[in-house]
């Protein structure tokens, strides 16, 4: 079976949506979506012992072979966990939908194409292996995710967040575009398997460095690292099911996914390393602090994610150290990067759920307005208590495990001494240490100042009372494996972890089952990872109780000293500056809009011309000229000076067609009687139509213009006619390279099967110059339709007005 069509499943789906929405409407439509990931990740799951096996699957589906150009779906350790992840979470979150929004009040027929799209996009972006259509479905996230976080469109904050993500992550797409047309012209492919088996090779091309600071900027952006991590806070605008499908479990990992995957061909060099290390535990630092400072609930977890995949970006730049050396401890950070990614899908897949269910259910996500709701909601207390004690790096949670991974990782850093890590290097220990405090802080601060303490029932504006059941089911088995995978960590290990650590570090492993890495809770009293979780929970408890006491420094920095400030200024500068330079030529005249092009065009053609050295003429093959052509030439001549100097349109017109029988003329002169005739037919009809429109026509005008411009435009006038007239000199007398039409004529048979060329090209050669003809004509026609069909609407108003 070619599973690839597989990727294209939801977004075939999607086509049906909008149907079950209009005609059963008795029946929620999140049941019908629902079926898709679950199918899907049933697929899956029957890769897992290939995967496990250090196998790996591909199906292929060409798109442009000629370019090197196909849908490939490479299925292997990496990609299937992330598939898992994609289908799972998406079956979960769709469950979790169909309780949340209201089938009656909200368009779920919008919502579920959106995220059937979405679905498609990150499906694709995990399993492409060629790097071109990887793009095309990274594009498609930004898309499917803006029309998700903007789907309660009417709200200013919606649309604002929409924005914002977009403008923000497109940008580090177009970066990235950048470095993958890079890689292909270094590896001459765009095949990442056929990349990766020349990464070797890379090191000492001009192009490598840049080709790596173009592809961090697409993962950086879209995993919100600092400091584009500003988009990620606004779009908790969006319904709390995208939330938690896309910022927790999905689109901000499509980012980690990339470094790890791209991590074989750049790990060689040190930029990446520092990049990816330093960025990411930058990343963990701030988000964890600032999270500390969030009043409303999903602000909160928008900036514990950011922390977190800070956390997760760091270890993935601490194990590229293995291709420098074989020190188990930085195998055990890409063990724990990728182990971090399922726990913090997990805990933090269900804390979205929760924040959703308490705004549900109390009509507000102000944490200032929350407390006391433990014995009201004691099961959505307890699934939000197990997802911020994993979240903090509390036993016995899974989160504690990658925790305590991360921190050996991070210690072992400061005696590295390679790329002058023994130099900078304790400072990775001393930031990772203070992020996990504020990490501890703020995932007490989200669960207990949301359930513990006095309720404030007069703050609330509905009544709170525990979620139905439906709506609780996919947190709480979230919440569930938060629990499992604590106790049986090596079973993940082996069938998800392992084999994605292969297929991230090809060339270190031969067999996942010699990623000599065990996971377990305890390891002595000497590991510097526990000495510093007694720390952590000490200084973070202590702080915690005296948070009132200090949370209010965070007022010192004024709002416009941040990056969201930075981010404003710039789109209102750009919005402000473009009005101001369209309002300097835009002033609703063809003619001045005519000047710009032609005088752009003649500057930028004649420059290339001289430089280039093109400009020649070769007379010996000209045609002689009799003197029939001699008087046609004149008339010619003295038909344009005509037209320039006319004050009627009518002597216009008529000199202008004598423009166009001159030129039909020359062809008839130089022996071409089927341009001849195309040219009388066209001077013919347009005449026609000037003379039937012309008692619509405006009178002529030079609209006020001054001898300065008639100056300026008889420069451009001749600037255009030189232009033009060197061009086709220079093309006549050289052939830079060899014309098409041998090409048209050997193979018009063969290829096209035609047998007039002429018909041919427009046809088969030209196909999609004709297609886009018609297409404009088509639209042309319809809009001149819609006018007459609104003038005639209007004469009816005013007849029955009458």
């Amino acid at each position: 079976m070619d599973f690839v069509l597989l990727i294209f499943l939801p977004i075939v789906a999607a086509l049906f949506v909008p149907m079950l929405f209009r005609k059963l409407k008795g029946i929620h439509t999140g049941w019908f979506v629902l079926v898709v990931p679950v199918l899907l990740f049933g697929y899956y799951t029957t890769f897992l012992s290939t995967t496990m096996d250090g196998g790996h699957a591909i199906s292929e589906l060409q798109w442009i072979p000629s370019l090197g150009i196909s849908f490939v779906s490479y299925i292997d350790g990496l990609s299937i966990l992330f598939s898992l992840l994609i289908t799972g979470i998406g079956a979960l979150v769709v469950l979790y939908s169909i309780f949340y929004l209201d089938k009656n009040k909200e368009k779920l027929g919008n919502f579920y194409v959106y995220l059937l799209i979405f679905m498609t996009a990150m499906l694709g972006v995990v399993q492409s292996d060629n790097v071109i259509s990887l793009y095309l479905f990274w594009e498609l996230t930004s898309i499917s995710s803006f029309l998700l976080i903007g789907y309660w469109f009417t709200r200013d904050r919606s649309r604002f967040g929409a924005l914002k993500s977009m403008m923000i992550t497109v940008f580090g797409g177009l970066m990235m575009l950048g470095g993958f047309i890079l890689l292909g012209i270094m590896g001459g492919t765009f095949s990442i398997r056929e990349l990766i088996a020349q990464s070797s090779t890379f090191i000492n091309h001009e192009f490598f460095t840049l080709s790596l600071i173009l592809i961090l900027l697409g993962a950086f952006t879209k995993s919100a690292q600092f400091p584009f991590y500003i988009w990620l806070p606004d779009a908790m605008e969006a319904p709390t099911p995208v939330s938690a499908y896309l910022h927790s479990a999905t689109m901000v990992k499509a980012g980690l996914y990339l470094v790890a995957r791209f991590t074989p061909i750049f790990a060689v060099s040190e930029v990446w390393i520092w990049l990816v290390t330093g960025i990411g535990l930058l990343t963990l630092f701030w988000g964890s602090i600032f999270a500390v400072k969030q009043t409303d609930l999903k602000a909160i977890l928008a900036f514990s994610t950011v922390s977190q995949l800070g956390l997760i970006m760091s270890l993935l730049g601490a194990g590229a150290i293995t291709f420098h050396t074989n020190e188990a401890i930085f195998a055990l950070a890409m063990f724990a990067a990728l182990f971090h990614l399922i726990n913090h899908a997990t805990f933090k897949g269900s804390l979205f759920m929760i924040a959703g269910i308490v705004d549900h259910e109390t009509g507000t996500r102000d944490i200032r307005k929350l407390g006391g709701l433990m014995s009201i909601m004691p099961i959505s207390f307890t699934v939000a208590f197990i997802g911020s004690m994993s979240m903090a790096g509390l036993p016995p949670f899974n989160g504690f495990l990658s925790k305590e991974m991360f921190l050996d990782s991070m210690f072992a850093l400061r005696d590295f001494s390679l790329f002058n890590f023994d130099t900078w290097g304790i400072v990775f220990p001393i930031v990772a240490w203070i992020a996990s405090v504020f990490t501890f802080i703020y995932s007490f601060y989200f669960v207990f100042k949301t359930f513990a303490g006095k309720r404030k029932k007069e703050k609330l504006p509905l009544e709170p009372h525990e979620a139905p059941i439906g709506m609780l089911l996919s947190p709480i088995i979230l919440a569930s494996l938060v629990v499992v995978i604590f106790f049986i960590p090596n079973v993940v290990g082996k069938w998800l972890v392992k084999p994605a650590v292969m297929a991230v570090q090809p060339y270190e492993y031969a067999h996942p089952s010699e990623v000599a890495v065990t996971v377990s809770a305890w390891h002595g009293f000497a590991s510097p990872a526990l000495w510093m979780t007694v720390g952590v929970i000490i200084i973070g408890a202590l702080l915690y109780l005296s948070l009132s006491k200090w949370q209010k420094i965070y007022s010192i920095q004024p709002d416009h000293l941040s990056l969201n400030a930075v981010y404003d200024a710039t789109m209102t500068f750009s919005e402000k500056g473009m009005n101001r330079l369209s309002r300097f030529y835009m002033n609703g005249l063809i003619r001045t809009y005519l000047i710009y092009i032609f005088a752009f065009v003649s500057v930028i053609t004649l420059s290339v011309l001289f430089i280039q050295d093109a400009f020649v003429v070769d007379m010996s093959s000209f045609t002689e000229v009799n003197s029939f052509g001699i008087i046609n030439a004149i008339i010619l001549v003295l038909g344009v000076i005509f037209i320039l100097f006319s004050k009627t349109r009518l002597g216009a017109i008529i000199a202008l067609g004598a423009v166009g029988y001159s030129v039909a003329l020359f062809f008839v002169i130089f022996k071409a009687p089927d341009l001849a005739l195309t040219q009388l037919v066209i001077e013919t009809v347009s005449v026609a139509l000037f003379l039937l429109a012309f008692q619509h026509l405006p009178k002529l005008s030079d609209h006020g213009e001054t001898k300065r411009n008639k100056l300026a435009n008889a420069i451009i006038a001749l600037g255009v006619g030189v232009t033009v007239t060197l061009v086709a000199l220079s093309a006549h007398s050289q052939k830079l390279i060899s014309s098409i039409s041998q090409y048209y004529i050997d193979t018009v048979k063969t290829e096209a099967g035609g047998g007039n060329i002429v018909n041919v090209i427009l046809v088969d050669y030209r196909g999609f110059d004709t297609l886009f003809e018609i297409a404009v004509l088509s639209i042309a026609g319809i809009g001149v339709l819609g006018m007459i069909k609104l003038r005639l609407a209007k004469k009816e108003d005013s007849n029955e007005n009458k």
